[in-house]
């Protein structure tokens, strides 16, 4: 029974990494690079994010000062970092344009090193990665391929197939993982080096699949969240994070019962009060991003997350009124119920930043084995069918010797 069994959890794990094998190497070996696309970024466009610690840092609201007069334009947010040597970015929107520009500023003398107006070589290139793992690259193909759908789209749902059928690769692997005899468990957890290439294949696709299950099963059960509507309401389902969308009849009823507030001019928010009043609700070493209100009746926003090797993801916010910079509304990623704290975490889970750089590096190796197992996995059946093959050359002769 359970050899039947077996077999056909076997054949559905065959057919599903031969079906998308290709497009798994893809996807996976661009996963593997992106996962540190903020570490590459930073290192080779380190004039941007690093400066020479020195010295006294001015004020946040000097800082601000500086920025609007020397751009003639209207900070509207900042990021701060907790480290001495990192540059501040400061968002600013020119009179008349429709977005905010960000940039980098040295927290010491307040010049400004760059902005994110012009992509640089590097960043260029990581969005090419990124357009490789989640769209295959046919975004940036002009003309149509299908006139049912635009190629993003046409990227998306051909990458979200593959992601499904790793998944099903992955949860049928489980089953055939095990041996049919109990006392050859131990096989399926190390590789013997000593045996020929194609046993230490088979020993590679077997263990290092093994070892990073957990992983392998996070990034592909999240995969499909971006690939898929009904997938991504049902992820929000289960985890309670779903929002049905607001309609505009709504939000103009909610206008008009909604009551006077105190008035306080956006000029005279003071940034460094801001960051203060942050601190004090959110007491630990983290980045700090401030979202000034466009209107003096709207809140101010704050979001702090932590940092450090094994910092744990998820940020918390605040709401401040501007007047007085009390806050009206907390909601912090430790309070959520665990339930939705998963649901929330669906980036954090599939690229591996759920414990900071810790998992992160996990994470890492693990693209590496997803990356490989559609090669190892069509190495075995090659040679199993090779060997079939010689087996019916060999029968058939002695057949015919037999007649």
């Amino acid at each position: 029974m359970w050899k039947s069994i077996r077999k056909v959890f076997n054949d559905i794990h065959l057919y599903a990494g031969l079906t998308c094998g290709l497009i798994v190497i893809v996807v996976c070996l661009s996963g593997t690079i992106y996962v540190y696309n903020t570490e590459i970024r930073e290192f080779f466009d380190s004039e941007r994010y690093f400066v020479e610690a020195g010295g006294s840092k001015l004020s946040l609201d000097e800082l601000r000062a500086r920025v609007e007069a020397e751009l003639n334009a209207e900070v509207t947010g900042i990021q701060v970092y907790s480290r001495e040597n990192r540059t501040v970015q400061i968002s600013a929107k020119k009179q008349g344009e429709e977005r905010a520009v960000s940039y980098f500023v040295n927290p010491y003398n307040a010049s400004i090193l760059a902005d994110n107006s012009e992509k640089t070589a590097t960043e260029e290139f990581m969005g090419y990665v990124f357009s490789l793992h989640r769209w295959l690259l046919l975004d940036r193909v002009e003309s149509p391929i299908l006139e049912s759908m635009g190629n993003r789209d046409l990227g998306r749902f051909i990458n979200g197939v593959a992601t499904l059928l790793f998944l099903l690769g992955v949860l049928t692997g489980i089953v055939i993982w095990f041996p049919q005899k109990v006392k050859n468990w131990k096989q399926g957890l190390k590789v013997k080096w000593s045996g020929n290439w194609k046993r230490v294949n088979h020993d590679l696709h077997n263990t290092l699949a093994f070892y990073s299950l957990i992983f392998l099963f996070l990034m592909a059960v999240t995969g499909p969240f971006w690939s898929y509507q009904w997938y991504r309401e049902g992820w929000q389902k289960t985890w309670d994070t779903y929002q049905a969308p607001k309609s505009n009849e709504s939000s103009e009823v909610k206008k008009e019962v909604e009551e006077p507030v105190e008035m306080a001019a956006l000029g005279t928010i003071s940034l460094d009060e801001v960051v203060l009043a942050g601190n004090a609700s959110l007491d630990y070493k983290g980045n700090i991003r401030i979202s000034l209100p466009e209107k003096p009746v709207d809140d101010i926003q704050i979001s702090k997350y932590r940092t450090g090797f094994f910092a744990r993801s998820g940020a918390d916010q605040l709401k401040l009124n501007p007047a007085n910079l009390e806050v009206k509304e907390a909601n912090l990623f430790g309070d959520l119920p665990v339930r939705q704290q998963i649901g929330r975490s669906v980036k954090a889970l599939h690229t591996g930043e759920i414990f900071g750089q810790f998992t992160k590096f996990l994470w890492f190796l693990a693209c590496l084995v997803a990356t490989s197992l559609p090669i190892t996995g069509t190495l075995i059946w090659w040679n199993k069918r090779k060997k079939k093959t010689a087996k019916k050359k060999i029968k058939e002769p002695r057949m015919a010797e037999a007649v």
